[in-house]
């Protein structure tokens, strides 16, 4: 088991490398920060100014390697846009994309579970279409389409819900379920199938044999075995979750690291945008490695492959 973490490991670090050198690289292309900060009627002396004061008059590479050994001991640099320490614009943003992305997977896994048992256990019914159709509509329907129709319906009209902000537990609800929708359909079918799989089995036929019940047969033995790829997937779930949070923080007017990250864009304020592509990476990383050690927990025949 040790081994097979320290090759995870390994591989995780190698990716996170990757994703660095990627992103760094992307923000410099898409323009002169200098140039951005100075202003359209800023003069050439005054760019070369601003150039030297932050640094990047310095070789790309130097300017990389700087980066990283800074961000390795903690200090993430200041923001152009907003002056402050870009660590504590992502510490004081954190939880409110934390909560929204639980929030959505909760949802997405109370949903996803139960109608991929139930679809599996009726394979080939009208009820097993009807939720395949779900995952179906699910998938195509776009994020913010989603947002904005659940504002109006239960924002606007039935005022049930509020239309933005977190002030109290009930603003994470129609975020939450906007992006539980874009996880429902892959957990949905992966259910299914290992469910599937699970109960046309051999240990399954002999369950029954010895007279089980249905209920302990389902959830002790055949969701066990199904619940090894549910694991991986709700983990890399949740990191897109995480990621791809901007659009839904938008809508329903989040400050959280997403709508930051989406600010940090506008106004090229790169170290802002570098470090959230760094923190959501390592976020995304953590998560797949922890659900690669869960499965192989499950599965020991991971850890000896």
């Amino acid at each position: 088991m040790v081994n097979f973490i320290i090759r995870r490991l390994l591989l995780a670090g190698l990716v996170l490398i990757t994703v660095l050198t990627l992103s760094f690289t992307l923000t410099r292309l898409s323009g002169d920060v200098a140039i951005s900060m100075a202003g359209p009627g800023a003069s050439p002396e005054d760019v070369e100014t601003i150039r030297a004061a932050y640094g990047l008059n310095r070789p790309l590479p130097v300017q990389f390697l700087a980066w990283v050994a800074d961000a390795a001991s903690g200090d993430l640099g200041r923001s152009y846009l907003y002056h402050a320490p870009v660590a504590d614009l992502i510490k004081a943003r954190l939880p409110i994309t934390l909560c929204l992305g639980v929030t959505g997977l909760s949802i997405a896994l109370l949903v996803a579970l139960p109608l991929g048992i139930v679809a599996a256990m009726h394979e080939g019914s009208i009820l097993d279409r009807a939720i395949m159709l779900i995952a179906v509509i699910g998938q195509a329907m776009p994020s913010f389409w989603l947002g904005l129709t659940l504002v109006i319906l239960f924002g606007l009209r039935l005022q049930w819900l509020p239309l933005s902000g977190v002030e109290t537990w009930q603003g994470y609800i129609l975020p939450g379920v906007v992006l539980a929708f874009s996880a429902i359909p892959a957990l949905m079918r992966l259910t299914r199938s290992g469910m599937v799989d699970a109960l046309a089995s051999d240990y399954i036929r002999t369950a029954r044999a010895k007279g089980l019940s249905l209920a302990r047969i389902v959830l002790r033995h055949a969701l066990r075995n199904a619940a090894m790829p549910v694991v991986a997937i709700a983990a890399v779930q949740l990191g897109f979750m995480l990621g791809g949070s901007i659009v839904i923080e938008a809508v329903f007017s989040l400050n959280g690291v997403g709508y930051l990250a989406w600010e940090s864009i506008a106004k090229n304020d790169f170290p802002v945008v570098q470090s959230v592509v760094l923190f959501l990476a390592v976020i995304y990383i953590a998560l797949t490695v922890l659900a690669d050690i869960m499965n192989g927990l499950l599965d020991p025949r991971l850890r000896i492959a």
